[in-house]
């Protein structure tokens, strides 16, 4: 008798267990998401006639620029005053005139970076002789 209640006490602990680990893993896993919030971000790389390049990420729904320059970076508000896209900071300028990018120190009216960009439809003519 002692036996068979051991034995049945043995399979009830064996089904006890087994039941606790698949009842685990039936619980399914809840996580809480959260709204991601996508920033309209554009990156754009600029290289002047010396062969430096600055990188200029404009983030439009904070309205700031960070401007990466020789290793550094900046990181400037945009102006609403003036014209087309500019973004300063108490020391840098930043402006995007008709693609005409300048990056400026503006205590001392240095340019730290100048870049044309060149007009799209203009090609070397050539005269036809006759």
């Amino acid at each position: 008798m002692k036996k068979i209640v051991h034995i049945i006490i043995l399979v009830l602990a064996v089904v006890s267990v087994a039941a606790c680990k698949s009842s685990a893993k039936e619980e399914p896993e809840v996580i809480a998401s959260q709204p991601v919030e996508t920033d309209d971000i554009t990156k754009e790389v600029f290289t002047d006639n010396y062969g430096d390049k600055i990188e200029v990420a404009i983030n439009n729904t904070d309205n700031t620029a960070v401007i990466h320059l020789d290793g550094k970076s900046y990181e400037l508000k945009k102006n609403k005053d003036l014209p087309d896209y500019t973004a300063s900071n108490p020391e840098y300028q930043y402006s995007n005139i008709r693609g005409n990018i300048t990056f400026l120190k503006r205590n001392v009216d240095m340019v730290l970076f100048h870049h044309k960009q060149e007009k799209k439809g203009a090609t070397a003519s050539k005269m036809a002789s006759y």
